[in-house]
């Protein structure tokens, strides 16, 4: 079949490559237009662009997705399908382009999850599983009908990167398989249960930051879903410090100086009151260094009992 494919991030290279690799021919990859990055402003590529012009891939970048140019030159390229992979959201016009429709690789299991950043909010609401679903593009976000679903584990101690580098893999065999199916009049879609819906939307700085009041289990999610971008923090001695790894001590309960640094049974170790239980810090990032262990930053920063993170 011919193909358009729609992605921007890393996340969207392993479905591309595995497409590319099909027996399905690749037409054009619409993607993110270059942006200004870093301190020079440089413009910068997307990831999913370099790829695609490094398999000598027709890349499309359009700023408004209704530009009439890019509607035209949509329609010159016939694709029989648009496979979406973690790009924005579609106007009508767009999705209801190509002949057998538009599909969407989501990493979540619908209706779990709708948004921006559903591996992110699996982890921070502790879910022990999470998965993938392939569904046909609606006006409404990520309410389409579904074509396929896959279960994935999320391991116990597994962070935001290795489960998103994880199900990028296993998503991109989700999306060839669905393809297939489409190809050979195969597909049978389940609808939504949308009373079962929950958000996962786009991570602010206010989700990142610790709030020591609530739980440690809850803590070392947050910091889990956030690691290793954009990071949970909290502050110490009036900056920024970024934590990527916790463990969970006990389940001891505090009423006040939430956030306190406490005696530690081992040295070079950091231990914090929390809500419900002490959280002991395994790596951290202090403002403007690099991260570190937290024996480094004990030693570096001579830490003290009964200082105060927050």
């Amino acid at each position: 079949m011919r193909l358009v494919f729609m992605g921007t991030p890393d996340f969207s290279i392993p479905s591309l490559k595995k497409l590319i690799q099909s027996r399905h021919q690749i037409v054009g990859v619409v993607t993110a237009f270059d942006k200004p990055k870093g301190r020079g402003r440089k413009l910068a590529e997307s990831p999913v662009k370099r790829f695609a012009l490094e398999h000598n891939l027709k890349v499309l970048t359009p700023e408004k997705l209704k530009n009439e140019d890019f509607i035209k030159a949509l329609k010159e390229l016939s694709p029989d399908l648009i496979v979406v992979v973690a790009f924005r959201i579609l106007p009508e016009v767009v999705f209801s382009l190509p002949r057998l429709g538009t599909i969407n690789l989501h990493a979540s299991l619908l209706p779990r999850y709708r948004g921006a950043a559903p591996i992110n909010w699996a982890l921070m609401n502790g879910e022990t599983k999470t998965g993938l679903t392939t569904f046909y593009i609606r006006k409404k976000v990520d309410t389409g009908d579904m074509i396929l679903r896959r279960e994935t584990e999320i391991y116990p101690e597994e962070n935001f990167g290795e489960l998103h580098d994880r199900m990028a893999q296993q998503g991109a065999d989700v999306l060839l398989e669905t393809v297939d199916l489409i190809e050979r009049g195969e597909v049978k879609t389940l609808k939504q249960d949308d009373t079962q819906a929950t958000p996962a939307p786009k991570i602010t700085p206010e989700h990142c930051r610790i709030d020591w009041s609530r739980k440690a289990t809850q803590i070392k999610n947050q910091i889990r879903g956030l690691a290793p971008s954009p990071g949970a923090f909290t502050f110490f001695r009036g900056k920024i410090l970024k934590i990527y790894r916790a463990h969970i001590i006990g389940d001891v309960s505090f009423t006040g100086d939430l956030g306190q640094v406490t005696e530690s049974d081992e040295k070079e170790s950091l231990w914090v009151k929390t809500g419900s239980g002490i959280l002991s810090l395994l790596e951290v990032q202090p403002e403007g260094k690099r991260r570190m262990s937290i024996e480094e930053f004990v030693r570096g920063y001579r830490v003290q009992p009964e200082e105060k993170l927050g």
